[in-house]
């Protein structure tokens, strides 16, 4: 297994490191919900080809809460950026059912633009933009109570065009593409990680069961298949972000265990790296959220917050980390 490397150092007003994209310019952009520490804001990061570090913005918060927990991100077609803002992780009660997927219009470092496009929901996580439509992981469903028992998640899908929609966070919600069921006892969570690949099929990522599921669409986007594509237990754990390269192999940050995991595009699992418990500044894995390729590297957001008898990490530490790893 490949030893990881340390990308960065991040700054003070970072405490919790998320959701990556790349913008036009081919910088990465980082955001950085903070739920390690409520009193910074939640912010996105803009890093340079040289690896230059600031902050871009501050997330807009909610009028209706005063918070702004931005998790994962993604540029639409006309560089506006989706964004979900995931207020109920936070464990504030007050906060559950508050999440939104906001639109920021961003020029010359300042938010000139911003649009709810969803509100109300419990627990938006991944985001995807893809053929005019917007798709994002929602981790919980707790409304919903499957006659199992077990957790319910789900896949929202939107288009590009919609905006100033409230959900219900049940089954009557129109948008629902797909749902889950999390059928690990022990970690009753849901559907994370998400990615599309070459072909147009939807990748998820369950991340209790640490099973990534397969979706393939007609023609008129209906679904045609939802099953397990790939799950290993012994070489993934849980599945977080993750992301996908040119030959069509899926990077996934498994977050239980400090590890990541490659996919081959046959649906083989092997984990490619793992760290003990860190506090990540030399680089290790500190309980690692999100993957992207960016200049040829692999490179690891470090989250570095949950804690508990599933979990590698046992507490949290500043400064927070970047990894990298060579994707291969």
């Amino acid at each position: 297994m490949q030893k990881p490397r340390l990308f960065a150092k991040l700054p003070d007003y970072v405490a919790t490191p998320d959701g990556m994209a790349i913008d036009d310019q081919g910088n990465l952009i980082l955001a950085c919900p903070n739920y390690a520490d409520p009193s910074l804001p939640g912010c996105l990061l803009k890093i340079d080809p040289d690896r230059r570090i600031r902050k871009w913005v501050d997330v807009p918060v909610s009028e209706e809460t005063g918070h702004a927990f931005p998790m994962g991100i993604a540029f639409g077609p006309d560089g506006d950026l989706y964004l979900c803002d995931n207020q109920g992780w936070s464990g504030a009660p007050e906060l559950v059912f508050k999440g939104r997927i906001l639109r920021l219009r961003i020029r010359e470092d300042q938010v000139v633009k911003t649009t709810v496009v969803v509100s109300g929901l419990e627990h938006p996580n991944g985001i995807r933009v893809h053929r005019n439509h917007l798709y994002f992981t929602h981790s919980m469903l707790s409304r919903v109570k499957d006659p199992s028992g077990l957790l319910v998640s789900c896949v929202y899908r939107f288009g590009l065009e919609e905006e100033g929609i409230r959900v219900t966070n049940t089954l009557e919600d129109r948008h629902i593409l797909a749902t889950f069921l999390t059928h690990n006892k022990d970690i009753q969570y849901g559907v994370d990680g998400i990615e599309f690949d070459k072909q147009g099929n939807l990748y998820v990522g369950n991340f209790g069961d640490g099973a990534v599921y397969r979706i393939r669409f007609h023609d008129d986007g209906s679904v045609k298949e939802n099953k397990v594509w790939a799950q290993d237990q012994s070489q993934l754990k849980s599945t977080d972000g993750m992301i996908i390269d040119g030959e069509g192999n899926l990077y996934i940050a498994d977050f239980c265990a400090n590890a990541v995991a490659k996919v081959s595009p046959g649906g083989k699992v092997s984990r490619i790296a793992q760290s003990p418990d860190t506090d990540g500044l030399h680089g290790e894995l500190d309980q690692p959220g999100e993957p992207i390729i960016w200049q040829g590297k692999l490179v690891v957001t470090c989250f570095d917050l949950v804690t508990g008898p599933q979990m590698v990490n046992t507490k949290h530490e500043m400064p927070a980390t970047l990894s990298e790893l060579e994707p291969r």
